[in-house]
């Protein structure tokens, strides 16, 4: 049984380092590119417009053409989950001009999508990482409907017998992977419901047509004020200012569940590496200024960069570590 506490536990401490080292890393970068850009950028979001990825690549998109004298524009290539945008943007000429924002799923999309896997990107070996932009908690929630407070009767329940279900945006997600490994350091078999993204999850979890979610903040924010949604756990080692009042799954006693969302920005392979530094001083800048970690903070999102490695390094270690859990569990997406 593949164990997420020395993995993710070694990811979360590999992401911090690369954060703190980040602006000590800027200092030492080569010089910015002379000449570049000299046209357009083209930002690549993998998901259909509206959603969280979208949102943060035109902020990012605004501010980054601002410092570049250039604009950048976003383009949505929906497919697949994640994996036909990600594909376009592998297949782009390495000069600058095309980057990818991609959420975590990016790291484990090609082990959960039946794909031909000769024409299929690798997240590794087909993509230059130029920044980690964001980290975000993964939350277990309940329906008002479920009147369940806490955790510990969640489990307490489901060990009794009594049949519960979790909802999650669709099979292969990392709300799905971390539900089953909820399940199994908890001993329960809380059925899996897979929707076709976020809101129709959220809108039966609002029906009390499912009793409980795996989720990011964002989406269920606006319901925590009346009640109709709870916050029973972080699915992380440790709480989250979101959410203070939630346990994380060290307290609740399952310590080896460490589990967080994260999105990065990626250029195709062979991209220069004067390019990629240019972007990331930029985008390391854009990530401090207030209005920007206000907003990504509406999204259930921190503002986190890093140094490329330190993104390429998270990058392996997702891929590497959901390829084994996937497998494990029998994951597939629909």
């Amino acid at each position: 049984m593949m164990s997420s506490h020395s993995s993710l536990g070694r990811r979360a401490l590999l992401a911090l380092a690369a954060a703190t080292a980040a602006g000590a890393a800027t200092a030492t970068f080569p010089a910015f590119a002379a000449n570049y850009p000299t046209r357009p950028i083209t930002i690549v979001v993998a998901y259909g417009a509206g959603g969280d990825t979208d949102a943060m690549a035109r902020l990012f998109g605004e501010k980054l053409s601002q410092r570049l004298g250039q604009p950048v524009i976003v383009e949505n290539r929906a497919g697949a989950s994640g994996i036909i945008g990600s594909n376009y943007a592998a297949r782009a000429k390495p000069d600058g001009y095309t980057l990818l924002l991609a959420p975590s799923t990016f790291a484990m999309a090609t082990h959960v999508v039946k794909t031909n896997s000769a024409g299929t990107y690798h997240p590794v070996r087909d993509f230059a990482p130029v920044t980690q932009t964001a980290s975000q908690p993964l939350l277990l929630v309940a329906s008002q409907a479920s009147g369940y407070t806490s955790a510990e009767q969640v489990v307490k329940d489901a060990k009794a017998g009594k049949a519960l279900t979790y909802a999650s945006p669709g099979s292969g997600s990392p709300m799905h992977i971390l539900g089953e490994l909820f399940n199994q350091a908890a001993g329960v078999k809380i059925a899996h419901i897979p929707y076709k993204g976020v809101a129709p999850a959220v809108n039966d979890l609002l029906g009390g047509h499912v009793a409980l979610s795996w989720m990011t903040y964002g989406p269920v924010e606006p319901y925590l004020a009346s009640g109709k949604v709870r916050i029973l756990a972080n699915g992380a080692a440790k709480r989250t200012p979101l959410a203070p009042d939630a346990p994380s799954m060290a307290e609740l006693g399952y310590k080896t569940i460490d589990m967080a969302a994260w999105q990065g920005l990626y250029a195709p392979k062979g991209t220069p590496e004067e390019v990629i530094r240019t972007l990331n001083s930029h985008m390391a800048e854009v990530l401090k200024m207030p209005d920007v970690v206000e907003k990504m903070r509406v999204f259930g999102s921190f503002a986190q960069s890093s140094t490329p490695e330190g993104l390429g390094k998270l990058t392996a270690g997702d891929y590497e570590y959901f390829g084994k859990v996937v497998k494990e569990f029998g994951i597939q997406a629909d």
